[in-house]
């Protein structure tokens, strides 16, 4: 597994990490998984050569946290970097997010709620740092706190050893701007596949000119760039209401990947592992999140760092994906 360094740290993670939104079950997570077979996937994780992991308080209340520290129990901690985050609550009030059955999201970055936040991440799983802390969703009003005053207790979590780095997800380039006026920002994780490419307008020459990890979420569009679902398929959860499951642009991508076929023969790869590779070859500042519930998925994702794709395929892959994004 190839490395990389961490941002400005010295903090080597994997091309690949570990992602568990769907790990943590739950409605908007497609469904409760077998919690042995997530904690043994994760257990695999570093004879794969992945140590990055990456979790959240709000996958399904706080599962994927409990799973993960589950998981770590029989794991050399230090073997393994975490990521998790703060800001999306749902046992205090904050500036209104998602709903998830009966339960109602928030938003709220303040001093009081990630003090109280990351003691319990501590809890759920059953550690005494976080190697990576990451603000999940950026502060809005009514509950709107300054992004000084949220670097300010970041950087009193990470002099006191409770934190190693601090990161940031779904932010614009004003947001990080504002981060590095307060400290060091490390990574920056936003979604990035080849059917969403938006951040290379923007947030990817910020984070390059900063050194500054990008961390891609979602490189499989939620299961869609894996090439394994039907015409016919039925979107479920969260992905009902995303712009590549609605019927015509369903179709549109399953041609795409039906033309991938050639270039799948050409690598010796699944249509996952080139969705993957092209993310991963767009420069070596780039860390991809690959989401997977088994053993097999992951061990079939690792494969796609093993793939180097010739110029000429990337920018075939590219023009694919463009065309039918009109």
């Amino acid at each position: 597994m190839e490395k990389m360094k961490l941002g400005n740290t010295n903090i080597e993670i994997s091309r690949i990490g570990l992602g568990t939104w769907a790990i943590g079950g739950g409605p908007a997570w497609g469904g409760d998984k077998d919690e042995e077979v997530c904690i043994n996937t994760i257990r695999k994780c570093p004879e794969l050569g992945i140590n990055l992991i990456d979790t959240a308080p709000g996958y399904n209340f706080g599962n994927s946290e409990r799973i993960l520290g589950k998981a770590l129990e029989k794991m050399n901690r230090k073997d393994i970097i975490i990521i998790t985050k703060c800001g999306i609550v749902w046992e205090r009030k904050g500036s209104l997010f998602n709903k998830v059955g009966d339960i109602q999201l928030y938003k709220n970055l303040s001093r009081e709620s990630i003090l109280e936040e990351i003691e319990n991440s501590l809890k759920r799983m059953q550690t005494d740092y976080i190697d990576i802390y990451m603000t999940h969703w950026q502060a809005v009003e009514p509950y709107f706190t300054p992004i000084s005053d949220t670097m300010k207790v970041l950087n009193e979590l990470k002099a006191s050893g409770k934190i190693r780095a601090i990161g940031a997800a779904n932010v614009t380039v004003e947001h990080i701007e504002e981060y590095l006026k307060y400290g060091s920002l490390d990574i920056v994780q936003a979604k990035y596949s080849i059917l969403d490419r938006a951040i290379e307008k923007d947030l990817i020459p910020i984070c390059k000119e900063n050194n500054i990890t990008i961390q891609a979420y979602s490189p499989l569009e939620q299961g869609l760039l894996t090439g394994t679902l039907p015409r016919d398929y039925t979107p479920v959860g969260a992905q009902c209401n995303k712009k590549w499951f609605q019927k015509e642009n369903m179709q549109k991508a399953m041609d795409m990947m039906d033309k991938w076929q050639e270039l799948c023969k050409k690598y010796n790869c699944s249509i996952a592992n080139l969705a993957i590779s092209w993310i991963l070859s767009q420069g070596k500042f780039i860390n991809l999140l690959s989401g997977a519930n088994t053993v097999a998925e992951i061990e079939q994702n690792v494969k796609s760092v093993q793939i180097k794709l010739s110029d000429e395929d990337i920018k075939y892959m590219r023009e694919l994906a463009e065309s039918i994004d009109k």
